[in-house]
């Protein structure tokens, strides 16, 4: 059975921002069958000599599938994807996931992610700084958008791990007004979030950290 080491306690402000998600999400749509190891954040649980073992960096989330050991989320999800016999056979449209993929997290989650940042507190900066990063960010809802045109999921007719990742990457702003021009990526978001796994991923998610569903929407 796969582990996902993932947040058991954690800051407060940042519940329903953590990249497990990702991964539980993937688990829940993939099927395959899998435990949460919930980590203390705040404790320190993440500095543990044992944890620091199978995470170079400190960091969740984490999978252990039978001891095969796999860090960073566009990894894991294109992992268990290859797992569960969810990609595209064919190597164009596998590179299209593979693409996407990376797409979603080294193009657009940068500014996105420091926009969220900003408004968390957790980095200091705004007005100037970020309308940059707004700008920056809107450089890849351009293209998000264009890719969009006539298409129901961004790397293939079906619903993939790219999907995942890009859906959760855009939800780091649900709380800003930055999709109201973009209505195709607008409504791809919402085609995304309305999955019954991202719903069971959330409830569950919930009952970890321990907060309802309506704390982290």
């Amino acid at each position: 059975m796969i582990t996902l080491y993932g947040f058991g306690r954690v800051h407060r402000k940042v519940i329903g921002e953590t990249r497990d998600l990702r991964v539980q999400w993937a688990l829940e749509e993939l099927g395959l069958p899998y435990r949460v190891h919930p980590l203390d954040h705040t404790g320190g649980e993440f500095d543990s000599p044992a944890y620091a073992a199978i995470s170079p960096f400190h960091q969740a989330p984490v999978i252990d599938d039978d001891g095969v050991v796999v860090a960073e989320t566009g990894a894991i999800l294109l992992y268990l994807a290859d797992k569960a016999g969810a990609l595209p056979t064919d190597a164009a449209g596998r590179a299209a996931v593979v693409q996407w993929c990376f797409a979603a997290l080294t193009t657009v989650e940068p500014p996105v992610a420091m926009i969220l940042l900003i408004d968390l507190g957790g980095l200091p900066g705004g007005g100037a700084q970020r309308a940059a990063l707004v700008a920056w960010a809107r450089r890849g809802f351009d293209g998000l958008e264009r890719r969009l045109d006539g298409r129901t999921w961004i790397a293939a007719d079906d619903f993939t791990v790219a999907d995942i990742l890009l859906a959760t990457v855009l939800r780091q702003i649900r709380r800003t007004a930055l999709l109201a021009d973009y209505p195709r990526l607008r409504a791809y978001y919402d085609r995304a979030l309305a999955r019954p796994a991202w719903r069971r991923t959330l409830e569950r998610y919930a009952e970890r950290l321990g907060v309802t569903v309506a704390d982290i929407r």
